[in-house]
């Protein structure tokens, strides 16, 4: 037998293992999830500048969505639609709200009970959870905080507010505030004149360290159960607060000229912002790394499906035009990779998001895929590679994606693509198939017409269709007003009235 041969069969056999393994026991399951990462901010999406060579294995280890988008263009409508399976235009959560609880940090508006998150239908199955980084579903001790909604272990920042500081007062553990810096940095600031120092900006002990350290802590002490490791990471979302060590990484001649930032657009001052929003990405990178490494340290990457995306897109301009948001140098890493739009906007650069599934032995390697996805998937999908029912108090709104994790097709989505939010004057999206039907400043006193764009000529949404192609948009605006529901708490008074209009009539036989 020559040694290509022999080679051949010994991978043969080493794939056949890995999924018998897999098939006897349930996969763990690793869910990472970045904060305002673009889609074109990882060198495997097309970066150039900014390393990122953990997320790159990932991807040459596994399939990469080309065409993965998130439930929301902000923070917490996003996270709800992830963990209930429901799109915007029915979840519970479709704005950021904070939840009013006279706390210093508040939290966010509250899951309530009537609703199940994939962690407590993991859970059921058997699978220990544990959830590290930012939440932003509920505060502790209501019906939505990380507790209540099915996680064993959380520790992290509940509310989104305090995650704005990466050298916070506290920290949650589970459902108590535990302290982490005796002189905590605000998550804002300003410094118009003087020299700008990073090092006034920063704290003893760095809340991201502490959660990763938190997170593989429990990889550590998992049990005999299979594990649902949630990790919503905070970077590279603002304050921008990297570690000096990955700032010093970069080129000084990026930011010669260029900076200081001083606070402009919100936010702390860095006096290299360039270097450091790339530090932060490199150091979400360097976190992907150790979790990839524990997986192995501990034999437990054959079988466990790992899961990388963001929740949104990248932070959007700021009124300094020579800054983003914060600071953010999204414009000069080209951050959304062409896409039209940033974090705020149902544009394709707000909600297409990197996407990346390793799943040793079952996946295949190095593979892409441009089937059309978003977050409202994760729920059947987790649920049928834990061979769990797909059951929970809500009805779902997305499709099973493990025969396309297996190599195989996805099932044919019943629906399109459906996006409500409630924020920045509101605005909907709808897509099915290559089109996109958009619409902006719902709540507004003069709201803008439907927007439409046929995605496989036109990504960059540069040519609006709408005059060319009502009939279209007539199509997916009955798709939208079919399916939606009337959420008191995030009202969207011009599609309240007609989504009440075309309800059925109780009294009619079909109702």
């Amino acid at each position: 037998m020559t040694n290509r041969t022999e080679l051949a069969v010994s991978a043969l056999l080493l794939f056949l293992s890995s999924a018998a393994l897999a098939a006897k026991t349930p996969p763990n399951i690793v869910f990472i999830m970045a904060d305002d990462l673009g889609y074109g901010e990882a060198g495997c999406y097309g970066q150039q500048k900014i390393r990122t060579p953990h997320i790159d294995r990932l991807a040459a280890e596994g399939l990469r969505f080309t065409q993965h988008y998130s439930g929301a263009p902000v923070c917490a409508p996003a996270r709800c639609v992830l963990m209930t399976g429901q799109h915007g235009a029915h979840a519970e959560v479709r704005d950021n709200r904070d939840a009013g609880s006279g706390r210093v940090f508040p939290g966010q508006w509250p899951l309530t009970s009537d609703v199940t998150t994939i962690a407590q239908l993991l859970r059921c199955q058997g699978y220990a959870t544990g959830a590290f980084g930012k939440w932003g579903l509920g505060p502790a001790n209501t019906s939505g905080s990380p507790i209540k909604k099915g996680f064993d272990r959380f520790y992290g920042y509940n509310c989104q507010r305090n995650a704005h500081s990466y050298f916070p007062l506290f920290l949650d553990s589970n459902e108590r505030e535990v302290r982490i810096n005796n002189y905590p940095i605000p998550g804002r600031d300003r410094k118009p004149e003087g020299e700008v120092l990073a090092d006034d900006y920063r704290a003893e002990n760095y809340a991201p360290d502490m959660i990763l350290n938190q997170a593989v802590k429990f990889l550590r002490n998992r049990g005999s159960k299979p594990f649902f490791l949630y990790l919503p990471f905070v970077e590279p979302h603002l304050a921008m607060h990297p570690p000096q060590e990955w700032v010093d990484r970069y080129p000084e001649e990026w930011d010669a000229g260029h900076g200081p930032y001083r606070g402009e657009n919100g936010y702390l001052p860095h006096p290299r912002p360039r270097a450091a929003y790339a530090a932060m990405i490199s150091h979400l990178d360097d976190h992907v790394g150790v979790v990839l490494a524990e997986l192995d340290k501990l034999g437990l990457a054959d079988n466990t499906l790992v899961v990388f995306t963001s929740d949104n897109g990248p932070t959007m301009p700021g009124g300094d035009p020579r800054f983003f948001t914060g600071g953010a140098a999204c414009g000069f890493f080209e951050s959304t990779g062409g896409l039209r739009g940033y974090k705020g906007s149902v544009y394709e650069g707000g909600l297409r998001s990197p996407c990346i599934v390793r799943w040793p032995g079952v996946t295949p390697a190095g593979a892409t895929t441009d089937l059309p996805s978003y977050f409202a998937d994760w729920f059947p999908t987790l649920a049928s590679v834990a061979s769990a029912p797909a059951e929970a108090e809500q009805p779902l709104d997305g499709i099973d994606l493990a025969p396309l994790l297996r190599g195989g097709t996805a099932p044919e989505r019943g629906a399109p693509l459906i996006w409500e939010f409630g924020g920045y004057g509101g605005m909907v999206a709808v897509r099915q198939g290559d089109w996109k039907a958009l619409r902006r400043d719902l709540k507004r006193k003069q709201p803008k017409e439907w927007e439409l764009y046929n995605l496989a000529d036109d990504p960059q949404e540069a040519h609006n269709l709408a005059a060319d192609r009502p009939e279209i948009v007539e199509e997916l605006e009955r798709a939208y007003l079919a399916t939606r529901t009337i959420e008191p708490d995030f009202p969207l008074p011009i599609y309240d009235r007609q989504t009440t209009d075309q309800s059925p009539d109780p009294q009619s036989p079909d109702a």
